[in-house]
């Protein structure tokens, strides 16, 4: 039928607890939730929406001015570079003036290396642990910043086993004392970790840990899945506050 209404589909993974706001975000973009399978710690989530027609015609009428536009410019170009002729003496007296850009030292490029960020020496950071968990400056970040070390001060939102391991977790990380309560600030990973690879520190150190608890984290700066809404860090120490 000419009518009939064609989708386009796309099929994303959350951490549970997320599920919410990725649907929200995905919704506002016009996708539809049709199918939701909840799993130990991930949910599957599949959305679909109608295709947009493509409207050729105008997309005909834009190629051909294109073409036109081509030709003109072409033509153009021909008749002015006939009458341009280029001063190599001048080119030369500017090449041998030209001196080359400093560049860092070598102390002050391994010192900007090896900081730590935090919310008090990085304003970006800092509106970044308050920004919404799906906004476009965690990738912004992420890209910036990979490699890099952060420390914020934080709670477990959520944890669960890995997989079929009893020992090993995945874990969701967010800013402030909230725990699973927290609605503000990037939803930071843990992917595959065990207790020991926290590397627990402070006056009491606990023998495990548990959703809600705070801790002061020190990690490394991961990707950032914008299809999930999650924020890769790789722990460093977990000092327990």
């Amino acid at each position: 039928m000419a009518d009939e209404i064609k989708y386009e589909y796309k099929t994303m993974q959350t951490v549970r607890g997320t599920d919410g706001l990725v649907t929200s975000r995905m919704q506002k973009d016009g996708w539809e939730l049709v199918e939701q399978a909840q799993g130990t710690l991930r949910s599957t989530l599949n959305f679909r929406r109608p295709k947009k027609s493509q409207p050729w015609l105008l997309i005909g009428s834009v190629a051909a001015v294109l073409v036109t536009l081509a030709i003109v410019i072409g033509a153009a170009s021909a008749l002015s570079s006939g009458g341009e002729k280029k001063d190599e003496s001048d080119e030369s007296t500017t090449a041998g003036s030209e001196k080359p850009s400093a560049t860092p030292t070598p102390t002050a490029a391994q010192s900007a290396a090896t900081e730590v960020i935090t919310p008090l020496n990085n304003p970006e950071f800092a509106a970044l642990l308050k920004a919404d968990d799906c906004d476009d400056a965690n990738l912004d970040f992420a890209n910036r910043h990979e490699g890099q070390t952060v420390a914020f001060n934080g709670s477990i939102v959520n944890m669960a086993p890995r997989d079929d391991y009893d020992t090993r977790y995945d874990f969701l990380l967010g800013p402030g004392d909230e725990g699973p309560k927290t609605t503000a600030g990037p939803a930071f990973k843990y992917e595959d970790v065990n207790i020991s690879d926290l590397r627990l520190t402070g006056k009491k150190i606990p023998a495990t840990v548990a959703t809600g608890d705070k801790f002061r984290f020190v990690a490394t700066v991961g990707e950032f899945n914008a299809d999930q809404c999650l924020f890769s860090l790789d722990p460093v120490s977990t000092e327990v506050r």
